[in-house]
């Protein structure tokens, strides 16, 4: 099942998992921009004063890693949800998100887009405390050593949910304006981030369609 809707990202983000889960994509597009920080991510790392100036919300996710942001139609938002006991369920968190990574390679491969799924370990750097996209974890797409699609999870008993965010352009000035760095901090990352990740530009229908193309079948 794929279900799509508009809204802010912080009621978007605040949905639980609730029994019974069963397989289920949700398509998510913000009618507001939004800085959304991982889950134990420190809310000092937010600019509110410069989110407040810009119009920006700030969000909390309840999954992992470092800040993400979210503006309209300048991303694309999937979240693909299993329930505990599928057959796509697996119990070791640093695997269970490479079937969803194979999936994003194969629909982005009918967009002409060649991307590979990172199948191992955290790869943290200097800035992954602050931003999602200067770090990789596994499951998560790269091309031309870049990073394209970033994948966080949240788990429960009843299942797990795989937040994935594919932006449609890479530039960190963006993000980085609205995070609380020295001048000197903010002006050295945007330099070392340049690189680290690029975008998809393609239209996220086009990219869900794709996506969704490639997930497995629900058993039976």
């Amino acid at each position: 099942m794929v279900a799509h809707e508009v809204g802010r990202a912080g009621p978007l983000h605040a949905r639980d998992l609730v029994p019974p889960v069963r397989r289920r994509v949700e398509v998510f597009e913000v009618e507001a921009p939004a800085l959304v920080l991982g889950s134990t991510q420190p809310e000092g790392h937010a600019d509110r004063p410069g989110l407040v100036a810009a119009g920006v919300d700030l969000v909390r996710r309840r999954s992992g890693g470092g800040a993400v942001l979210l503006e309209p139609g300048g991303s694309t938002w999937v979240d693909v949800i299993v329930p505990a006991g599928d057959p796509l369920w697996d119990g070791d968190v640093g695997r269970s998100a490479h079937w969803v990574g194979r999936a994003w390679a194969r629909g982005l491969a009918d967009l002409g887009v060649a991307a590979t799924v990172h199948t191992g370990g955290l790869v943290a750097s200097p800035w992954s405390p602050w931003i999602c996209f200067a770090g990789l974890g596994p499951g998560e797409l790269v091309a031309a050593g870049r990073k394209l699609v970033g994948i966080s999870q949240r788990r429960s008993r009843a299942g797990a949910r795989f937040q994935c965010v594919l932006h449609r352009r890479w530039d960190p000035q963006g993000i980085l304006s609205l995070l609380a760095l020295e001048h000197g901090d903010r002006s050295r990352a945007a330099v070392e981030l340049t690189g680290v990740a690029a975008g998809v530009d393609r239209p996220p229908s086009e990219v869900v369609d794709a996506l969704v193309a490639h997930l497995p079948p629900p058993p039976g």
